[in-house]
């Protein structure tokens, strides 16, 4: 019998439940339709954000970004390499704290760019500044449950 893993889509907001022996084969949103473990990073809204973070059973490593900051746009492409590297077993999102500055307050972001990993309905680690994508994926691994 097959474990569930709920996953929130990061397109719509729905909440799903995905086997988890089948996340490498492209479990879609039952509302919209969107893949939900394809490794592209999505950009989040405050409400998509709060609803995963709660309750996403897979690692959701979230990027604290402005369009202003040049190393947020640095560390951009690195981020989407993570966010290949890691399907089907942690999921990447980004969300803009210029358009959602409560966001930040909320959060306690005090700096930019910054990396918060959830897991299972808590944060489990933090992590300021840019990074290379092997530092990305190295966080990742080293404070969440992640599948092989």
């Amino acid at each position: 019998m097959s474990k569930f893993v709920k996953l929130t889509c990061l397109d719509c907001g729905s909440l799903n439940r995905a086997p988890e022996d089948k996340l490498g084969a492209g479990p879609k949103c039952g509302t919209c339709g969107a893949k939900l473990t394809d490794g592209k990073v999505r950009e989040l809204d405050p409400q998509t954000l709060a609803k995963a973070s709660k309750s996403d059973g897979l690692p959701l490593l979230v990027d604290f970004w402005a369009p202003w900051c040049g190393p947020c746009r640095m560390m951009a492409p690195e981020f989407q390499k993570a966010a290949k590297a890691l399907a089907p077993n942690a999921r990447l999102a980004k969300i803009n704290t210029e358009d959602f500055p409560n966001v930040s307050m909320k959060n306690n972001i005090r700096g930019i760019p910054a990396l918060i990993l959830y897991q299972n309905g808590r944060e489990v680690a933090r992590q300021a500044g840019a990074m290379p994508a092997k530092s990305i994926e190295d966080f990742v691994r080293s404070h969440a449950k992640v599948g092989a």
